[in-house]
């Protein structure tokens, strides 16, 4: 949020004409939500529909979507009933951690990691247990990590794709870290907000897997509706009275407007595909020629809109070299040091969900500066 404040301060003060800053740091898509789901949200107000609160876990019409969509894309059966609408991912989970959760619990995952997991979890008395991984595991947790945990952890999350790596768990290795949660009592917490967004790899879900775990999903990334505010979750059994009383307490239900929008998204996926489709020549392009210009250790960009880059080689502080990269060469990127606080400070994270016109510049912005610019060391 830092860097996002400072591009916003840098592009306020650009003189009239001047080349417009590059915003590859903030994790949202560049385009708004699909037409059809505007569309309805606007024919819902203009019918004077009351737009009050809905049940804490949402309109009955949009969890039976919700059900639909994972018979239809997992083949994997789900009750209305475990469905919980969410305030986004991010009203999610603390949902998720409270219900599973208690003060003390201690909950895993890999390193590096969406900061607001360890962030929340630290803020309701939980302990975060940061798992380092790397190339060698494609920076996601392995089976053979988890056993040789002792103690064992009261929960795992797990992100497939993952932020900031953009990588993910092949079917077979979200299947078996599934399986070996749910028998030893771990509780799987398992993000899966990027679906819809990989470049050749079979998304899984874990509700596929093991009836313990709690899926994160959200209409923020694949469907681009950010700041709509609407998520939800696949619950198992044991949590779903828990859940709802918090839901209720905590935000009584999620908008109603997205509601009736969200539900109308899963109608956009011809518009929704070919935003996919954008960030994969973004992708390609950026992959391409970031290599050519010494970003040589990059992260295997499965899915997501994000490249982890290994940086080591051009600096050892990333969060100075971001800073000197938005004020020489105007282009916005993210330091890894909240994704990573022991190694971050040799990562950093370029976003490539902007306008693909915008992105395009990005090579030769970088070559233009880095040549100008003294080495490492």
């Amino acid at each position: 949020m830092d860097v996002i404040a400072a591009a916003n301060a840098r592009a306020a003060a650009l003189p009239p004409g001047a080349p417009a800053i590059l915003r590859m740091e903030v994790g949202q898509p560049g385009t708004g939500a699909p037409r059809g789901a505007a569309e309805a949200a606007a024919r819902a107000l203009l019918a004077g529909e009351p737009m009050g609160y809905t049940e804490a876990f949402g309109r009955r019409s949009l969890r039976e979507r919700l059900v639909l969509h994972y018979a239809q894309r997992y083949g994997c059966p789900v009750a209305p009933g475990r469905i919980a609408v969410t305030v986004g991912a991010s009203g999610a989970f603390p949902l998720a951690f409270l219900a599973a959760f208690d003060p003390g619990d201690t909950v895993a995952m890999a390193a590096p990691y969406y900061p607001p997991y360890a962030n929340i979890l630290t803020a309701l008395g939980m302990r975060p247990q940061v798992l380092p991984c790397d190339a060698y595991t494609r920076f996601q947790p392995t089976v053979a990590m988890l056993e040789r945990l002792d103690p064992r952890p009261a929960g795992l999350i797990v992100a497939s794709p993952c932020n900031p790596a953009g990588t993910m768990l092949r079917p077979e290795e979200l299947r078996a870290i599934a399986l070996w949660c749910h028998q030893n009592g771990v509780r799987l917490i398992s993000d899966e907000i990027y679906h819809g967004l990989s470049y050749g790899m079979e998304e899984a879900t874990a509700a596929a897997f093991s009836e313990s775990a709690v899926v994160v999903n959200s209409f923020s990334k694949y469907f681009s509706m950010t700041g709509w505010r609407i998520g939800w979750m696949v619950l198992p059994e044991d949590l779903v009275r828990p859940v709802e009383c918090l839901a209720q307490n905590m935000f009584i239900s999620a908008p109603h407007v997205s509601q009736v929008a969200a539900e109308a998204a899963f109608d956009c996926t011809a518009e929704l595909d070919a935003n996919r489709d954008a960030y994969a020549r973004n992708r390609a392009a950026l992959l391409g020629a970031l290599p050519t210009l010494g970003f040589r250790r990059i992260a295997e960009a499965d899915g997501a809109f994000y490249l982890w880059c290994d940086v080591s080689n051009l600096t050892n502080d990333s969060v100075t070299f971001c800073a000197e990269m938005l004020a020489q060469a105007g282009i916005a990127a993210t330091p890894g040091v909240d994704f990573d606080p022991d190694r971050g400070h040799s990562f950093l994270r370029f976003s490539y969900c902007g306008p693909e016109a915008a992105l395009r510049e990005a090579p030769d912005r970088l070559a233009r500066w880095l040549a100008d610019r003294a080495p490492a060391g």
